[in-house]
């Protein structure tokens, strides 16, 4: 009976290795993902992409540089 516990438990481990090793994360939102400085992004009000490193973020929403300065 302890063998086949032991033989279940390492075959559910590999499994789980197998399949990526990570667990479905339940709380975080899209938002919340980590974005890269080269991710290109929308502006908000003529709706070019630019890069997040260039843009220009006002109240969580994202301008490039000629529409933030008007």
């Amino acid at each position: 009976m302890i063998l086949k516990l032991i033989i279940l438990a390492v075959a559910g481990y590999y499994i789980y290795k197998f399949f990526g090793g990570k667990l479905p994360s339940i709380g975080k939102s899209p938002e919340e993902k980590k974005l890269d400085e080269d991710t290109l992004v929308e502006c908000e009000k003529c709706g070019t992409y630019v890069t997040l490193k260039e843009c220009i973020i006002i109240q969580g929403k994202y301008y490039c540089d000629e529409c933030a300065k008007k």
